[in-house]
């Protein structure tokens, strides 16, 4: 969490944010259901017990944002970027994420169940025990996360990139792992049905971990 943000541009496939050279200060209180935000930065602020639906953000930065007991179901982001923000046990269940960015941030439980996420770029966040349940991922990278005891099922990972991932008792039932390259992660234990690992991409230390999944045994 600590570490500088490695700056190098995330790979072709994943559309960037775009936004102004510029933006206005903005500050998020008192947030309704419905509320349109756009064209703002968000600075060193806290946002608490706060419950809505429906909310939009469009071509918003925040940095160093705090949410705390703040549930916001069924959120729009357009051309957003969270940087160095704590998103830990937010419930943005049903989002709608597009041309987004969280950089450096602590998503320890966060809850996406059901969203839809494409160009998306997770880069050295803290997802530990984060929910995908049901999400449709398109274009999307986790670049350098702790994703341990993440839970992916049941989700859509289309044009889905983990690079240098920890991802240890991660969970992937139900989820199809066809073109998933997960050779770059770290790993001792998934949660996965031998159904749908056909095509996943691993290396050769990892395979042992699939064959017991598999029960089968490995002789030296």
């Amino acid at each position: 969490m600590n570490k500088p943000l490695n700056k190098k541009k995330p790979p072709a496939l994943i559309e960037a944010p775009k936004l102004p050279s510029e933006l206005p200060e903005l500050v998020l209180s008192n947030m309704q259901s419905h509320d349109q935000f756009e064209l703002g930065r968000v600075q060193d602020s806290f946002i608490e017990h706060c419950s809505a639906h429906k909310i939009s953000f469009d071509k918003i930065v925040l940095n160093n944002v705090t949410f705390t007991e703040t549930s916001l179901t069924d959120l729009e982001l357009t051309d957003v970027v969270f940087e160095r923000c704590d998103l830990s046990n937010v419930n943005f269940q049903d989002a709608t994420i597009h041309r987004t960015e969280f950089r450096n941030c602590k998503l320890i439980g966060l809850d996406l169940t059901g969203a839809t996420i494409r160009n998306v770029r997770f880069h050295q966040c803290l997802g530990d025990y984060a929910t995908f349940r049901f999400a449709n991922f398109k274009q999307v990278l986790f670049d350098d996360c702790s994703l341990r005891s993440a839970d992916f099922y049941n989700s859509t990972l289309l044009k889905t990139l983990f690079q240098s991932c920890h991802i240890d008792l991660a969970q992937y039932s139900g989820t199809k792992l066809d073109g998933i390259d997960l050779s770059d992660c770290q790993f001792s234990s998934l949660g996965v049905g031998i159904e749908d690992l056909p095509g996943c991409v691993i290396s050769r230390e990892q395979a042992a971990v699939f064959a017991n999944l598999m029960g089968l045994v490995i002789k030296d």
